[in-house]
């Protein structure tokens, strides 16, 4: 006989956290209502014994347990979520820790929320009023979250208007938001562990809601927040936040600007060291640090996700080309303005940098890391076709 469909799929990323599987399972089981069918979906890249401790626990659940040991952490943990709501076939799906800081009982209350109030994402927030971040241990992670949360909400200001804890690793989303998502030609791009702050802006929610809760202890294992993932964020940030050209040119002028140190930094040397260098051999060496400069930040940040379609070692070249040839134009095209349009030489050379840097913008941008849908080939989210589920009953009775 065919299993009905589940109303609620519960997502759960795993890495080494075996210790923490039948606690985690029995306080899910005991929160399940009377009525609602869930299922849990691990996604998980453990190196440890965890999957053996799972299959175990699986046997003795009241729900299905789906298990998808990755062979490839790509994406961190974000990467896990994902390819869990692949597996998942509900309507509605929670995203939840092993680690029992976010409180399993609280997953039903999520649901709940989000059918009164046709929300299609409920976040569980430490910052919302009744909410408590007391789980986190020390000050030093106190303040990383307080930052994280001010830096993320200062630069989405629109698509994380209202949520007060968009750092929250536990939330409920409704499947077409995500599918939303998936049918954009880039689709969900996940990179480290914040997976909401991907899911918040690129499925852009209609209507977002939250439920108070506090932060509890770790069961058991250690914290996976280390500076490596601190690293990933900010790509991350960086990434989602240039998702819109405007943006990509703006940040692509800032990076630009900054290449403007090594510059000078090189020119001083090569001027002022014994014996110095004349002025234009020492200019155009100097200007190749500054394009080095800039070509590591904008390859290793704005465009991450675009880099498959030359090798690295062909984007540095055409990159240097690009940008020297960018020098060598701007004179003659000042000097053509002030001659054939009658201007000064000031708004001349202001209007030639402009036109070049377009230029050069549209040529690695449009060009360079030119953005096909199948470059790169986004996470897929649709999960084999289930008959729909009849309405969920009330969680809360």
């Amino acid at each position: 006989m065919t299993a009905l469909p589940a109303h609620v799929s519960i997502v759960v990323p795993t890495f080494d956290e075996a210790d923490n599987i039948h606690a985690l399972l029995t306080r899910i089981a005991a929160a399940v209502p009377d009525g609602v069918r869930a299922e849990v979906v691990f996604a998980d890249d453990s190196t440890d014994h965890t999957c053996a401790v799972i299959e175990e626990e699986a046997a003795h659940c009241p729900f299905p347990v789906v298990l998808h040991h990755r062979p490839e952490p790509a994406g961190g943990l974000g990467g896990a979520v994902v390819e869990g709501i692949a597996r998942a076939t509900a309507p509605w799906i929670v995203v939840i820790d092993a680690d029992l800081q976010h409180p399993p009982e609280l997953i039903f209350e999520l649901i709940a929320r989000g059918e009164s109030t046709r929300a299609e994402l409920v976040v569980a927030s430490r910052y919302a009023t009744g909410g408590d971040r007391g789980g986190l241990a020390g000050g030093y992670r106190k303040l990383v979250s307080s930052s994280s949360t001010l830096l993320t909400k200062s630069l989405f200001p629109r698509a994380l208007s209202g949520l007060t804890d968009p750092m929250s690793g536990f939330f409920a989303i409704r499947r077409t938001a995500v599918d939303r998502a998936a049918a954009e030609d880039e689709g969900l791009q996940p990179l480290g562990y914040k997976i909401l702050l991907e899911l918040a802006v690129r499925c852009r929610p209609r209507g977002i809601a939250e439920v108070p809760y506090a932060f509890g202890e770790r069961h058991a294992g250690a914290s996976k927040s280390t500076a490596k993932e601190g690293l990933r964020f900010l790509r991350h940030l960086i990434t989602l936040r240039t998702a819109d050209p405007r943006a990509r040119a703006v940040v692509f002028g800032l990076i630009g600007l900054s290449g403007f140190v090594p510059n000078l930094a090189l020119l001083w040397l090569l001027t002022d060291a014994a014996p110095g260098l004349p002025y234009a051999p020492a200019e155009i060496i100097a200007n190749q640090a500054g394009l080095l400069w800039n070509f590591a930040l904008i390859d290793s940040f704005v465009y991450r996700n675009q880099r498959r379609h030359h090798r690295r070692g062909v984007r540095l070249l055409t990159f240097a080309a690009v940008g020297n040839a960018d020098l060598v134009a701007r004179i003659p095209l000042a000097a053509l303005l002030i001659a054939g349009a009658g201007m000064t030489a000031l708004p001349a050379t202001a209007l030639s940098m402009a036109i070049v840097f377009t230029a050069r913008f549209l040529v690695v941008d449009r060009w360079l890391y030119r953005r096909l849908r199948a470059h790169p080939a986004p996470t897929t989210v649709h999960p084999t076709p289930t008959p729909a589920p009849d309405p969920i009953p009330d969680p809360l009775g």
